[in-house]
């Protein structure tokens, strides 16, 4: 919902353009968890990195990340998404300059930690300011961009770094996978600073007080997050099953967290994570369905690009371009999502839930008919479908489970669901690695290996697409009231 303190944010003029600095933003750091991938051989060779390098390199990134989200989304909702947004940028553009001039793998390894948590705090400051700027169709459809961003973002990534290393050197042509990043980020700076709202208006004097930055409540979580992804992106390198003893223990974190919160709600001091949110249905139906739907697309693009690779014999550029049918698909998908949402509203979700189903069992099709070389041909037409689907999932559901949340907690509550969205990535490719990965070592067939992970990958999706029609079904017999979460202060 929107009040009249964040009216005039919208009639604003300059609002699409200060949305294209965002999406430029976001972009780029996403962009960075995926692209760097096909570097690694060169990383190796350069740098003389081993085996425990590389697997930071990518994975410590990922984790970081989710680390960052949620409490760099409540200290934008408290000192001002600008200026947060602003000081994640440019932590992430000298970031990026450091790793590009890295002389050895642990020096690469400790600025990939850094880039990671600059990433984690320009995300939820984008789903704020989106908030912040927009109402109502116009909310749509600029969440329907940002949905266009993260599925093109996800899908480029490997043939733009395959273009990269192809166009400055196998040498040392890694370097530029980071260097790119530094234009774009200064021109993206600048641009911030002439567009990007300020945060609309204080809480009142009583309410002030209470506000802050919730320490402990920072702590629990972001232990419970570091215990409950470290095993998931580290599934392939730690060997033996003592990673998972990690599991419970986050689990016992997160209830903890969950029990600060709810004390420091009935001491009336503004929490980390207002517990009232997940009152909402919208909103912890939309942060599940997120987590189980990121479990399932995200891991296509992980089996696939090896399958290309080391099954079929493709380059790293080749294995990349690939996989673009599914990158222009979900970028169409997310725009047409963004205009429809409001009409058809969960019905589209469940659409594109069906439609991502549908095209991955294409894929499954595509390689047991098409062996050898021309399998990414027959492929593609299957892929541009599920990408399709899959812009018409992510970009109305993110639209679904933020429309409800006040302009004042949106910094928060967009870190919620960029966390499930790194938490549910993670946790895919390891279930689906394991199953490819296990079926590989044991029968020596990567194209069964990889319908096997296509197959398990399409189970995921439909959990995500049997929590979405039950959901559809509830609000048919029992609607959700129009309120939103009450605000300490009286604000909505």
């Amino acid at each position: 919902m929107t009040t009249a303190r964040t009216r005039p944010a919208t009639g604003d003029p300059r609002r699409w353009k200060a949305l294209a600095v965002c999406l430029t933003a976001g972009f780029m750091t996403l962009l960075d968890s995926s692209i760097v991938n096909v570097a690694l051989p060169s990383v190796e060779r350069d740098l003389g990195a081993d085996a425990a390098d590389l697997s930071w390199v990518v994975s410590g990134y990922a984790l970081t990340f989710g680390l960052a989200l949620v409490p760099a989304g409540r200290l934008g909702d408290l000192r001002g998404r600008r200026e947060v947004f602003l000081v994640g940028l440019a932590l992430f553009t000298m970031a990026s300059v450091a790793c590009g001039m890295a002389t050895d793998g642990t020096w690469l390894v400790l600025f990939r930690l850094l880039q990671g948590v600059a990433s984690g705090i320009v995300a939820p400051q984008t789903t704020g300011l989106i908030q912040q700027m927009f109402h109502g169709g116009e909310r749509a459809r600029a969440f329907g961009m940002l949905g266009s961003v993260v599925g093109l973002s996800t899908a480029v990534g490997p043939p733009a770094g395959g273009l990269l290393i192809e166009a400055f050197g196998t040498g040392e042509g890694w370097r530029w996978v980071f260097y790119v990043n530094v234009p774009i980020g200064v021109a993206a700076f600048v641009g911030a600073l002439r567009l990007l709202p300020r945060s609309p208006g204080r809480p009142a004097p009583s309410a002030a007080k209470r506000e802050g930055i919730d320490l402990p409540g920072v702590l629990l979580l972001g232990a419970g997050v570091i215990a409950l992804m470290l095993p998931l992106v580290q599934e392939q390198q730690w060997s033996g099953r003592a990673k998972w003893a990690l599991l419970p223990v986050a689990g016992l974190l997160l209830a903890a967290f969950w029990a600060w919160e709810r004390r420091q709600e009935r001491r009336e001091r503004v929490p980390l994570l207002d517990p009232g949110l997940f009152s909402l249905r919208s909103f912890s139906l939309g942060v599940l369905l997120n987590l189980v739907y990121f479990a399932g697309f995200t891991t296509v693009f992980f089996v696939y690009t090896l399958f290309l690779q080391n099954g079929v014999g493709y380059s790293a550029l080749a294995a990349g371009l690939a996989s673009l049918p599914f990158a222009v698909g979900s970028a169409a998908g997310a725009a047409a999502g963004g205009r429809l949402v409001v009409r058809h509203g969960r019905k589209l979700v469940i659409g594109g839930l069906g439609g991502v189903a549908v095209g991955l069992l294409g894929v499954v099709v595509a390689v047991r008919a098409v062996p050898g070389d021309g399998v990414a041909w027959a492929a593609a037409l299957p892929l541009l479908f599920a990408g399709l689907g899959s812009g018409v999932t992510i970009s109305p559901n993110t639209t679904l489970t933020l429309t409800r949340v006040p302009v004042h907690r949106a910094g928060a509550a967009g870190g919620v669901l960029v966390t499930a969205q790194r938490i549910g990535s993670a946790g895919g490719i390891a279930v689906v690695g394991a199953v490819y990965f296990a079926h590989l070592a044991n029968h020596g067939s990567a194209s069964t290996a990889l319908q096997l992970g296509l197959l398990t990958a399409v189970g995921i999706i439909l959990v995500a697409l049997g929590l979405a029609v039950a959901d559809l079904w509830e609000r048919q017999v029992r609607p959700e009231p129009a309120a939103a979460v009450p605000d300490p202060a009286g604000r909505t």
